[in-house]
C-alpha cells in the first residue's frame, strides 16, 4: 500500500529539499518504487535532481485539473517537478470549491504506481502545504538543530492538528530529523535533548550532521550516494533509510 508522507516546516533553510531528495534516493536504493513531487514554488527539488525541461508542472495540474505527468529520473524513482508560477496558485485557487482536495485528488490517479510519495513542501503554512497534508498520511519535519529553527514548532503542530481534526484523520507526525547537526555543539545536544524531551520516540536517533557534499551535489543535479557514497551525508542518509523503514 502506497504511503504518502509531507516532509515540512515553515522554516527555510533546514534541509527540508536536501532531506526530500536523499530519503527518495535511500529508499529507490533499497528496491523501493518512489515518487517526489515539488510543491514549492521555488522548485529546489526539481534542480536538485537535475530536471531542466518539462511540459508540465504540478502548478499545470493543480490550476488546470490536468493529470499529473511524472519525470522519470531513474529506475523507480520518479518526479512532479516544480515551477515559479506555482507561487501565484495559492490566489488562483482561493475560490475554488473543495481547494484543499486538489492535490489528493491528482495523486489518487497515479500514486499506486509507488511505495512511497514523498511531498516537498514550501516554507509556509499556506493553501500549498495544507494540499499537501491533506494527500498525506504522515508528516516528517526536518529541523536544523538550532534554538530559532524549533520556535515554529508549536504553530506548525497546530496547523497538523487541525488538518487532523477538520479534513484528514488519517494524518499524523511520523517524526522529526535533525539536521545540520554537530554533537560537539552544546547548543545543539542541548535543541537534541529538547526536542526528544517533546517528542518522544518520535524524534529519529539518525541526526543528518552537518556536511559540505550535501550542499555540493543538487548543483550537479545528483543525491549524495551517486555524488560521494564515502562521505558522512550519505552514511548518515543511509542510516535514516533503513530508521524510516523499520518505522513504516
Amino acid at each position: 500500500m502506497t504511503k504518502v508522507i509531507s516532509i515540512a516546516n515553515h522554516k527555510g533553510g533546514v534541509g527540508k529539499t536536501t532531506t526530500t531528495v536523499n530519503l527518495s534516493a535511500g529508499l529507490n536504493r533499497k528496491g523501493k518504487r518512489v515518487l517526489c513531487v515539488d510543491l514549492d514554488p521555488q522548485a529546489n527539488l526539481t534542480q536538485s535532481l537535475g530536471v531542466s525541461e518539462f511540459e508540465s508542472s504540478v502548478y499545470d495540474s493543480l490550476t488546470q485539473n490536468s493529470e499529473l505527468i511524472p519525470i522519470n529520473i531513474k529506475e523507480g524513482f520518479d518526479i512532479i517537478p516544480s515551477h515559479i508560477n506555482l507561487s501565484g496558485a495559492e490566489v488562483e485557487l482561493n475560490n475554488e470549491p473543495g481547494r484543499e482536495y486538489i492535490l489528493k485528488g491528482l495523486l489518487k490517479q497515479i500514486k499506486g504506481n509507488y511505495d512511497y510519495v514523498f511531498i516537498d513542501c514550501p516554507p509556509s503554512l499556506g493553501l500549498l502545504t495544507v494540499n499537501a497534508f491533506v494527500a498525506s498520511d504522515k508528516l516528517l519535519i526536518p529541523l536544523q538543530a538550532e534554538y530559532l529553527a524549533t520556535q515554529g514548532l508549536a504553530k506548525l503542530m497546530e496547523v497538523i492538528n487541525k488538518v487532523k481534526e477538520r479534513i484528514n484523520p488519517e494524518f499524523d507526525l511520523e517524526g522529526v530529523v535533525l539536521t545540520q547537526f554537530n554533537k560537539r555543539l552544546v547548543l545543539n545536544k542541548d535543541i537534541a535533548r529538547s526536542v526528544e524531551k517533546h517528542f518522544g520516540s518520535k524524534l529519529y536517533q539518525s541526526a543528518i550532521r552537518e556536511n559540505i557534499a550535501l550542499a555540493e551535489a543538487p548543483s550537479l543535479g545528483q543525491d549524495i550516494f551517486e555524488y560521494n557514497s564515502n562521505c558522512n551525508g550519505a552514511f548518515d542518509y543511509f542510516q535514516l533509510t533503513k530508521e524510516f523503514m523499520n518505522r513504516m
